[in-house]
């Protein structure tokens, strides 16, 4: 199982828009594909757009008995490839932070589940409470998403941190995937040499290419449809996510084989 931990400690990096490019891409591979909704925000349950979801992973993290999620599991409008657990805003009630077991409620859900997929990608919220730790526990390897502004050499630290604080005491097989950089302005000198910043600061684990701001990364989340059917405009950008998850998997069989992250 390979379970993809999609996550920022900065909110309106993107977050989502990674977690469904990289959803796209793997379809696009042939890979069955599980999105997992931990942003109470939803967007990402947005994007895919299911017929009916009863339950949500709010219902789940309530429940967490061993194979539980495997009931709010629901198909997304982009095919029978792809599949979802919902998010809802009542999620926010379960982010303040529990007893030291409850970091293991997703994943304890998940078992049984996740195995029987090629692909779990968990959209986790942007911040570090409950949640994103849950998310963290669940997953194999954790996708750290920043953008070329100020503070992204700060922020993709704090996730870095992060992911090595629950892989020191929760869990072990934890690994760091990468760094990915989303909205690139290639034309704009300040975020050009903030994506210097972070090539000299992680040359190891930022991902390339970064993914560029393009409209019809919007004009396919409006419609529903993954990024790869959006036409020619976003032809470029599904080509960035296709090369970004072989780089993702092939990272993750290096770190597997090396036993380092």
């Amino acid at each position: 199982m390979f379970a993809l931990a999609v996550l920022s400690l900065k909110g309106g990096v993107g977050k989502t828009t990674v977690t469904l490019g990289l959803a796209g891409a793997a379809q696009r591979a042939g890979l069955k594909t599980l999105v997992v909704d931990l942003d109470p925000q939803a967007n990402a349950t947005l994007g895919l757009n299911p017929r009916n979801a009863e339950l949500t992973v709010s219902d789940v993290l309530a429940d967490a008995r061993r194979g539980v999620a495997a009931d709010a599991v629901v198909a997304s409008s982009w095919g029978s490839d792809v599949s979802l657990i919902a998010s809802e805003a009542a999620l926010t009630h379960r982010n303040a932070g529990g007893t030291p077991d409850s970091v293991h409620r997703l994943q304890r859900s998940l078992q049984g589940v996740a195995e029987t997929y090629d692909l779990v990608l968990l959209d986790c919220p942007p911040s570090m409470g409950e949640i994103s730790r849950n998310g963290l526990v669940a997953a194999t390897h954790a996708l750290v998403v920043t953008e070329a502004g100020y503070f992204a050499l700060n922020g993709a630290q704090q996730a870095l941190e992060s992911v090595a604080v629950v892989r020191s005491s929760t869990n072990p097989q934890l690994r760091a995937a990468g760094i990915v950089l989303n909205r690139l302005r290639a034309s704009t000198k300040e975020q050009n040499y903030r994506l210097a910043e972070l090539r000299a600061a992680y040359p190891h684990l930022l991902l390339e290419p970064p993914i560029p701001e393009r409209s019809a990364i919007q004009r396919a989340q409006g419609a529903g449809v993954p990024l790869h059917r959006a036409g020619r405009g976003g032809a470029a950008v599904a080509r960035v996510l296709d090369q970004l998850l072989a780089r993702i998997q092939d990272r993750a069989v290096s770190l597997s084989v090396a036993g380092v992250g």
